[in-house]
């Protein structure tokens, strides 16, 4: 068994090996872990993209041709593909690893498939942990694709030093529900698809409504299947690489919480809440509220 400090020394080298073997440590909470964590130096300086949307808008199509572009600039891309997990079998499919495969063999470019883990933001702890572990090693970029869920999705503003949002022509007529959640968290706006009908109609509304922000908010038009729009996309955030004081400290602020609250609820598993609840859920006097207060200790 390797040290951490050999560990550490390997991922800084940009070695894929021990970092898919760490990522793995860090996931799944084994052996070490939490030492290796405490000693790991992350990179603040490399950014972190969130990428967020609505199922169907074309996000691991963008991904995709981020990657693509970023490659032929001689850079080295990490990217986080988080699936949703089932609330019934709590298995992940992690389909964002088949859809990006083009780049498997691509010596820059290291991708990793993560389940939510039953968070509801498309955001577990883990992927806090993970994206630290990243920014330790030899990237420029790290890029995190979180799960298409609507509103519920901007806890990807308490991680990402910049949060793309990715919507379609077809929103136009439920940006209206949506700007609630996502419309608030986005750094960017981008309307991929933008070759089909509505496009430029859509793009030019969701311009009039960013103006009730305080700092003004780009939308760029792209069709990522086609590689257009994605240069322009990719130098405007090669220039807006600065991160205020108050903007840190919200992020700080978040992930802070977030780990807090994973070591709290970490005697807690879903797997075995269910089993627990299935034993006690035909019995008459079953109250949920009763059947809760058991894990007050916790």
């Amino acid at each position: 068994m390797k040290t951490i400090k050999q560990f550490l020394a390997e991922i800084k080298r940009g070695d894929f090996l021990p970092l898919a073997r760490v990522l793995t440590m860090v996931e799944n909470d084994l052996v070490g872990s939490k030492e290796l964590l405490q000693e790991i130096q992350s990179n603040q300086d490399v950014p972190v993209i969130g990428i967020t949307g609505p199922p169907g808008a074309g996000k691991s199509t963008l991904v995709n041709a981020m990657i693509e572009k970023l490659v032929l600039q001689g850079k080295k891309i990490a990217v986080l593909a988080v699936d949703p997990t089932s609330p019934f079998n709590l298995g992940s499919l992690l389909g964002d690893r088949i859809r990006m495969s083009a780049h498997f063999n691509k010596p820059g470019v290291f991708i990793r498939s993560i389940a939510t883990r039953g968070s509801v933001g498309g955001l577990s702890a883990r992927i806090i942990e993970m994206v630290d572990v990243l920014r330790a090693a030899d990237f420029d970029y790290v890029i995190v694709e979180t799960v298409g869920v609507g509103q519920s999705e901007i806890e990807i503003a308490g991680l990402a030093d910049l949060t793309i949002v990715v919507l379609v022509p077809e929103a136009g007529d439920e940006i209206q529900h949506i700007k609630s959640g996502l419309m608030e968290i986005g750094n960017v706006f981008v309307v991929n698809k933008a070759d089909r009908d509505g496009a430029l109609s859509f793009a030019n509304n969701l311009t009039k409504m960013l103006h009730q922000r305080k700092v003004a908010v780009p939308v760029f038009k792209t069709v990522a299947d086609k590689n257009i729009g994605v240069d322009e996309l990719l130098s405007w955030i090669a220039n807006t690489r600065g991160e205020d004081k108050k903007r840190r400290l919200f992020l700080y602020t978040e992930k802070a919480f977030k780990l807090i609250q994973q070591d709290r609820m970490k005697n807690v598993e879903k797997a075995d809440l269910q089993i627990k609840i299935s034993e006690a859920i035909d019995h008459k006097e079953f109250n949920l509220y009763q059947f809760v207060k058991q894990y007050d200790k916790f």
